[in-house]
């Protein structure tokens, strides 16, 4: 049986299928997906919270792109591929319609098997690689400083490099009500942070419980614990001056960015839902000369 969504009409699918879907869609809609950690409708909003922050999957500005994926499911695992197109630059909003050149490939293996024994839980491989107009970071720092100069990583001419990374997403039922969930994100860090945010190692876990433990089974809530890094020549590009689509202010105090967040959704009447939430961001953006920094956070939400 199939609960009717967005991407799926189907009231009753085979066990083994191949899904095969073209057009515009966001990415981590179909990969590096959690039960406990990746609806912001209803869960997490910190970005490395809700997805792997190393994940620089192909998007532009409002997290969209256009390509084709393919799942193939079988009883206890699947296997996905997304070929898709990357923007011209980055969080730019136009996207590259040159898939010889400008392109993009991910690729996921999921096993739902449990950790602990007797226990529902799913176990995520993720892989991607992303080639574009990206710049490099070391060659940025080591030109500008020939030139007496604040390194610019858009400052090259049109050239296409390589940007990989992995992905490691679990998540594990405790309890009936309780699921916990860790990722764990590598990328090569060399290249320009592109399409998603400015991270280039990053390990997550947490917890979601189920309100139905405490008499109140739409409501949800959790709490989660984020640490982020970024290489070495990402670094000395941010501490010799140099900006990114998200980061920089002039100088750098290297320091992991750890994040603390925590939430609570309140269903209160049909569609209507409300959550107030919580992050504690210790050296925000890498820069221990920042913060620590306390976002409280409240939503609404309405199902029609």
């Amino acid at each position: 049986e199939n609960q009717r969504n967005t991407f799926s009409l189907f009231d009753e699918l085979p066990r083994r299928r191949l899904e095969v879907r073209f057009g515009k869609f966001s990415m981590p809609d179909f990969f590096d997906v959690n039960s406990a950690g990746s609806d912001t409708h209803f869960q997490f909003l910190n970005w490395s919270t809700d997805n792997n922050g190393a994940y620089d999957y192909a998007a532009d500005t409002r997290g969209y792109t256009v390509g084709l994926t393919a799942d193939y499911q079988d009883r206890n695992w699947g296997f996905r591929f997304a070929e898709a197109l990357m923007p011209k630059v980055a969080n730019g909003i136009d996207l590259v319609w040159k898939p010889w050149q400008v392109h993009a490939e991910n690729f996921e293996y999921e096993l739902r098997r449990g950790i602990i024994p007797k226990k529902a839980g799913v176990v995520r491989l993720l892989a991607f690689t992303n080639y574009a107009n990206m710049g490099i970071y070391r060659d940025q720092v080591i030109h500008a400083a020939e030139q007496n100069t604040i390194p610019d990583i858009t400052n090259h001419p049109w050239h296409i490099t390589r940007k990989y990374g992995f992905g490691l997403n679990v998540e594990q039922n405790l309890t009936r009500y309780l699921t916990a969930f860790a990722r764990f994100g590598w990328d090569n860090g060399k290249t320009e942070s592109f399409a998603y945010t400015e991270v280039d190692q990053t390990f997550a876990e947490g917890v979601g419980a189920n309100g139905a433990w405490w008499h109140r089974k739409q409501d949800r809530a959790g709490v989660a614990f984020v640490s982020n890094a970024i290489k070495k020549d990402h670094q000395n590009y941010l501490a010799a001056g140099g900006l990114g689509f998200l980061l920089g202010d002039g100088n750098l105090k290297y320091g992991r960015e750890n994040i603390l967040e925590s939430y609570y959704t309140v269903h209160v009447w049909r569609g209507i839902y409300l959550a107030p939430g919580v992050q504690y961001v210790a050296d925000p953006g890498y820069n221990r000369d920042r913060g620590p920094v306390t976002v409280p956070t409240f939503r609404a939400h309405i199902d029609f």
